[in-house]
């Protein structure tokens, strides 16, 4: 089986979406939306990989893939939750009303139905897609309740006694919404509750609600949020909430901010980890395959994250674990990427800059931005500058390095700045503090 270090890749061809995110049975399992027959996207299955301390994964055998009429177009995306010592995975299923005569993987004017659907797995390494999956949520044919297209991506947490669903969704294609159901037993669903905010974009995908201490907090990734000359139009955001358990009522009281300000990482899933902290990965979104190894691959997941409020503002922080596979401290002045991660730490003032490989990062005007235009040639779809909000003051840089991905984590996870390259440069060159290049391999 193929291995990664920090983070997950494709293991050839595609991958996008997190799903399943959990940690079960002394591992975390991640599964993730996967076509296995080529490097874009096409129809979905389920990739699945684990690991014992989020940073070492190990590739295993495709989970899900379509076999049922209500799926046969794609098993999308959808999330996991243990019962019982069993492995309940939900996801949704898509069927289209016309498929493409030249593309098989394709519906003809975007047109199919989505309903939700799950599988249950007694050990999460064994998947009877003929046997255990069955629909639980079917089409909707009622525009008030829920889109018969645009309807997807159940997150199932539970509660005490009692299990939630959020499921993406749009009315009409013109604003999007949350819809939220209720179980007793993680298997027959009622609806109860829906959002609807102008702020939610055209269509919400991948909606999360969890709590944090005392306050509750949203993340969904919102399409036609973003502005197309300045990048990706679908973005992440995150806001603290308030979510009435017993209504199911979501409010968004405060602002609505982005999970990563590089705006490559979409759809983030959270899961508990073996310690009960709330963590974080989400996808990286690459324009163009990687080639040259085994089999050309696109798509990867962004390094384990700690989600965290503090007075207020939602913090995204290096996981312990990713924090102790680096060294504590080295000194050096150059660095060789290779194939494997490596890390940066250091400081950054006004009109200073840190050149990585040709990946550059500088503070103007209070704020750290990022510049990947020589290392990202040839490619086109996405923010080549990148910016996160004012920082006053001197910013701390802790810096994760791949051959493929930078990720920026400023003044510990206040902000981050995460950037897919191409074609980075085989040295590090500028002021650096720290450079910690010891792996735990």
């Amino acid at each position: 089986m193929r291995k990664n270090t920090l983070h997950l890749k494709a293991p050839g061809n595609w991958l996008n979406d997190p799903n399943g995110f959990i940690y079960y049975k002394g591992k975390y399992h991640l599964f993730y939306q996967h076509f296995p027959y080529a490097p874009v996207w096409g129809t979905m299955h389920w990739g699945h990989a684990v690991s014992e301390d989020l940073v070492h994964w190990e590739h295993q055998d495709i989970a899900l893939f379509p076999t049922k009429e209500y799926d046969k177009n794609g098993v999308f995306s959808g999330s996991a939750l243990e019962k019982e010592g069993r492995l309940f995975l939900y996801y949704s299923a898509v069927r289209y009303l016309e498929t493409d005569r030249e593309d098989i993987h394709r519906a003809v004017k975007d047109r199919y139905e989505t309903s939700q659907a799950m599988l249950i797995s007694e050990d999460g390494l064994h998947f009877d897609n003929w046997g255990a999956k069955r629909q639980i949520l079917p089409v909707s044919r009622d525009e008030a309740l829920a889109h018969r297209t645009h309807t997807r991506d159940p997150k199932v947490w539970r509660e005490g006694e009692c299990y939630y669903m959020a499921l993406g969704s749009t009315f009409l294609e013109k604003e999007g919404r949350v819809l939220f159901y209720r179980s007793l037993d993680g298997e027959r669903w009622e609806y109860a509750s829906q959002c609807r905010d102008e702020r939610l974009g055209r269509i919400v995908e991948c909606p999360d609600v969890f709590r944090l201490g005392d306050r509750d907090v949203f993340l969904a990734s919102l399409m036609y949020v973003g502005r197309a000359q300045e990048g990706y139009e679908h973005l992440s955001v995150c806001g603290l909430a308030e979510f009435d358990r017993k209504t199911c009522e979501l409010t968004l009281p405060g602002e609505l901010r982005l999970v990563d300000y590089g705006k490559d990482l979409y759809a983030p899933q959270t899961a508990l980890d073996e310690d009960g902290r709330r963590v974080m990965i989400g996808w990286m979104r690459m324009p163009g395959a990687v080639e040259g190894e085994e089999k050309p691959w696109n798509g990867m997941m962004c390094l384990p994250r700690v989600v965290e409020e503090k007075d207020g503002h939602i913090f995204f922080r290096v996981h312990p674990q990713a924090d102790r596979a680096f060294s504590e401290k080295c000194q050096e002045s150059r660095l060789l990427p290779g194939d494997a991660p490596c890390r940066i730490r250091t400081t950054l003032g006004e009109g200073e800059s840190l050149d990585i490989g040709g990946f550059l990062i500088r503070m103007e005007e209070g704020c750290v931005r990022t510049d990947r235009s020589r290392v990202f040639r040839g490619f086109s779809g996405a923010a080549l500058d990148c910016a996160a909000p004012k920082s006053p003051g001197r910013c701390s840089l802790d810096i994760f390095v791949d051959p493929n991905l930078i990720e920026v984590f400023i003044n510990d996870g206040e902000y981050v700045i995460s950037n897919v390259v191409y074609g980075l440069g085989n040295h590090i060159a500028g002021n650096i503090n720290e450079i910690c290049t010891e792996n735990k391999k």
